[in-house]
């Protein structure tokens, strides 16, 4: 727990989440693990009793925990979205503004370099996750 980035407030789930379909058998769990071929549309019926969501990134390249993350954020998920595996601080920013809002890479980032990550780019052009105003919004002095 020690090299996981987290930006809550909550105490953090003190148990690893277990896969998709074991979670589906389990009535009393409150973690899960999704994997790169899991259908995160498969959790949306058990948001309420969830505390963490793991989702895994094998390689750095795998990019479907991103959708995994924005189909259970719109889906109205509030717990813990923790980015696990092969994470990179190139990544961070983006998966911050899917959604995610834990990091536990397999390698620890410096939470300088998080903090440079997440500054870098101080306008966003599409709503996301993160709802920060896209720019052409506050151009025209519009919400999206």
């Amino acid at each position: 727990m020690a090299d996981i980035l987290r930006f809550r407030s909550d105490e953090p789930a003190d148990r690893p989440g277990i896969t998709v379909d074991a979670f589906l058998d389990q009535p009393d769990a409150d973690a899960v693990r999704v994997e790169p071929g899991d259908d995160a549309r498969a959790l949306i019926p058990h948001l309420a009793r969830l505390r963490l969501i793991e989702v895994n990134f094998p390689v750095f390249g795998d990019g479907r925990g991103y959708s995994s993350a924005r189909i259970l954020r719109e889906a109205g998920y509030r717990g813990e979205l923790r980015a696990v595996g092969d994470v990179l601080v190139d990544q961070i920013g983006f998966l911050r503004r899917c959604g995610f809002d834990g990091f536990d890479p397999d390698q620890p980032l410096d939470p300088a370099d998080a903090e440079a990550a997440f500054a870098r780019w101080p306008e966003v052009y599409q709503p996301a996750a993160d709802a920060r105003p896209p720019i052409w919004s506050l151009r025209h002095g519009a919400r999206a």
